[in-house]
């Protein structure tokens, strides 16, 4: 029982160290092959979506390096160096280099994404990626991000540089709180920092601007704003403000538009008067016809005189002026009259 215990260990050892001593022949033969090993290939490796560098740029910075790769020997070609070559390029964030048994030597690139393009006040234009890190523009591919321009200070390098200035820090958090929300995403067009060194929103939906003021509180701040679009800008209009101010975490304040007021009573005015004027020019046919109707109840004839019996008038003139002649005559009966009464008094007073 106590031998049993005795060699068991020493089994053991003797297991690692056979393992151990079969792994060093190994290594050791990979070493030998891998000298007398040369490059038949490379793959380059570039995900995602983004084409700020292609494979054409990958090979070239590959043979600047280490001349022509294919052909060499694997032990000759400095893999780290390559590496180093590959992250020194504004557009890659990562670079992986290695060789297989075969003699392919792989290359995994992964670019950087930016979510913010700045404009600045001294006409510089860069990006500024996922990590808050500014990089050029690409000749290649234009991103289609978030755009900030206006009174930014940040100055750009011409290299991967990491934010300076505090107003960009906060550009930067506003951008990256609009990426990861797809309804803001989809809303805000712009950002625009104002002579105060404040930040504003530009929308896609509505004339009006949003003053954010900074990047404290971007949840609250975004929520009250969620809150003013639901309940508000239906009742008045998406145009009824002119500035949505939401700066303050605990409040929204709106500032009318002074202009589309204008606009809005010129056009009630100018409603008002061309309803007036239609009014008149259909007051008139109706006035007519109540007169019209009002002179048939008294006397028809006066109203078809003007169209009717104008022919007639010189008949209607001429009958009072006969009636006028006869008068005379009945006149003239009882002058005649009187002097036959006279003769008989005469004969009476002869009788007596």
């Amino acid at each position: 029982m106590f031998k049993k215990r005795i060699w068991k260990p020493i089994l053991i050892g003797l297991g690692w160290t056979t393992c151990l001593a079969g792994l060093v022949v190994l290594m050791s033969f990979i070493e030998v092959k891998k000298a007398e090993m040369t490059c038949k290939a490379i793959k380059v490796f570039i995900p995602g979506s983004q084409y700020f560098i292609d494979r054409q740029e990958i090979d070239n910075i590959l043979e600047m390096s280490s001349h022509t790769l294919v052909g060499r020997k694997i032990e000759r070609i400095n893999i780290h160096d390559l590496e180093n070559k590959l992250k020194a390029n504004p557009f890659i964030e990562f670079a992986k280099v290695y060789a297989d048994m075969d003699g392919v030597i792989h290359v995994e690139v992964s670019q950087r994404q930016p979510i913010l393009r700045v404009m600045n006040r001294f006409d510089q234009d860069f990006y500024v990626d996922q990590h808050g890190l500014k990089m050029p523009l690409s000749q290649n591919f234009t991103a289609r991000v978030l755009a900030a321009n206006g009174f930014i200070d940040e100055l750009f390098a011409n290299k991967v540089d990491s934010l300076h200035t505090a107003l960009a820090r906060d550009i930067f958090k506003t951008a990256d709180f609009i990426r990861k929300d797809s309804l803001w995403d989809a809303q805000i067009a712009q950002i625009y920092i104002n002579e105060q060194h404040e930040i504003e929103l530009i929308p896609r939906v509505g004339n009006q601007r949003i003053l954010l003021g900074n990047a404290d509180s971007l949840s609250a701040k975004f929520n009250n704003l969620m809150v003013f679009y639901k309940q508000a800008l239906p009742m008045v209009g998406w145009d009824a403000y002119k500035l949505i101010n939401i700066k303050y975490a605990n409040q929204v304040v709106g500032v009318k538009n002074e202009t589309l007021q204008d606009s809005l009573k010129s056009a009630a005015v100018h409603k008002a008067r061309l309803a007036d004027s239609v009014v008149h020019v259909s007051a008139s046919p109706v006035k007519t016809q109540a007169d019209s109707t009002a002179g048939n109840a008294v006397n028809e004839p006066k109203e078809n005189e003007p169209v009717v019996m104008k022919p007639a008038k010189p008949v209607t003139e001429n009958k009072p002026k006969v009636i006028k002649a006869a008068a005379p005559k009945k006149d003239y009966k009882p002058a005649a009259a009187k002097p036959a009464a006279k003769k008989t008094e005469k004969k009476t007073s002869i009788k007596q």
